[in-house]
């Protein structure tokens, strides 16, 4: 059997760096000896994992760092949640993520409801579908905050992401009010006749807000990362390992699924700052016994990202290396590792952007990867640590996310 392999991604750790920190960003200030050692004995660089011209987010991240292109494969983020509750899409069929979300006097507050809970978030979620579900539109409950609406027959809107707009009015910005970040694959069907599919959405809200008004102060559902059902070739094929996924959220659940992973589900698993890291680690281990390549999500970076918090964006960085990597980087066979952000999260907007984000590709105890043939250094080795500063030095870059997989798979052969 092949050598194991993990891919280890801290959503939007990668940042900028701080004032606060002394000038350091949040992954360089973090105590993280794991990803340090990691460094020190493999290659760092630096990866494009968002395509010019595509949206910043984990859905197009997340397919990049697995290796897939994500201008080819890409047709939109609530598909792929989709795909993880097990909601089919047929050809005509649009799904949008359907936020619970905090808005006052009209600012969205808060793109998550205050962190709502999974059961809370459940109870408001079989309100709307009591209420409006039925016919054309479906409301499905995921994960605390993170919910699907299905439009049956419908059409793709352009709809803007939540926390791309924390603390700024919402009217500027609902369905069909901003131009999308790259054009999504048009559905076979048409929308509903003689309507205007954005003010279909818009009166979708409003109807909505109606509905949960009574059951929580201030909570309303937002519609974004609109498309159609997903066209992703088994992971397997193109790289000939098994693949197992462990995640909490379920984008990356879905994308499991779609390129054929074992999805692992895992007790404490949550998505956000309280997530079980020792338990991801733990079924992780597991895993990298029966397949030959573990990819495992840690969302808690972004989470903290999101929220402007720069203390807890540290600790979760550090805890990601101490509970998650350090128990996983020596197991037993030594897995070759990837630690890859899938995008920037800075603090200081408080969403995503493109900019390209660190990588480190290695093994512990420290691998012979920092060697090129003839004893030359290998390009991106000489690194002391893992962070944004060394991943430039190093002057390393891959421009697409194909390119690095290209790479861990045959720099760990």
């Amino acid at each position: 059997m092949s050598r194991r392999r993990l891919l280890l991604v801290p959503d939007g750790m990668a940042d900028e760096p701080q004032e606060a920190l002394g000038g350091l960003t949040p992954l360089e200030a973090a105590d993280t000896p794991a990803m340090d050692a990691l460094a020190r004995g493999g290659l760092v660089g630096l990866v494009r994992t968002v395509p010019p011209g595509m949206p910043a987010g984990s859905d197009v991240a997340n397919l990049s760092a697995l290796g897939y292109d994500p201008a080819v494969v890409y047709t939109g983020r609530a598909p792929l949640e989709a795909a993880s509750i097990g909601v089919d899409l047929g050809p005509g069929d649009v799904a949008y993520r359907c936020n619970l979300v905090t808005i006052v006097d009209g600012v969205m507050k808060d793109h998550t409801a205050g962190q709502i809970d999974g059961a809370e978030g459940r109870r408001l979620v079989a309100a709307l579908q009591a209420a409006l579900g039925g016919g054309a539109f479906e409301f499905h409950p995921g994960v605390s905050y993170r919910n699907l609406l299905v439009w049956r027959g419908g059409a793709l809107v352009s709809c803007t992401p939540p926390h791309d707009i924390l603390d700024r009015p919402v009217a500027g910005y609902l369905p069909g009010t901003a131009e999308p970040a790259s054009p999504p694959r048009a559905p076979e069907a048409a929308p509903a006749a003689g309507r205007d599919p954005a003010a279909v959405l818009r009166d979708l809200l409003a109807a909505a807000r109606e509905v949960l008004a009574p059951l929580r102060a201030h909570t309303e559902v937002w519609f974004w990362g609109e498309g159609t059902a997903p066209r992703l070739p088994p992971f397997r094929a193109a790289t000939g390992l098994s693949g197992a996924v462990v995640g909490a959220v379920d984008l990356v659940r879905g994308i499991g699924r779609c390129a054929g992973f074992t999805v692992l589900d895992v007790p404490g698993a949550t998505g956000d700052l309280d997530t079980d890291y020792a338990a991801k680690a733990r079924a992780a281990l597991a895993a990298l016994e029966t397949h030959d390549f573990v990819w495992v999500h840690v969302e808690a970076p972004d989470e903290a990202s999101h929220q402007g918090d720069l203390a807890e964006k540290v600790r979760a960085i550090e805890r990601v290396d101490r509970e998650v990597l350090a128990p996983l980087a020596a197991a037993p066979g030594r897995p070759a590792v990837m630690v890859l952000p899938d995008h920037h999260t800075p603090l200081r907007l408080r969403t995503h952007d493109d900019a390209p984000v660190p990588f480190v590709i290695g093994s512990a105890p420290p691998s012979d990867l920092a060697a090129a043939p003839g004893g030359r250094a290998a390009p991106g080795a000489g690194a002391g640590a893992f962070g944004e500063g060394e991943a430039v030095r190093t002057g390393l870059r891959v421009e697409r996310g194909v390119e690095l997989m290209r790479l861990f798979l045959d720099a760990t052969a």
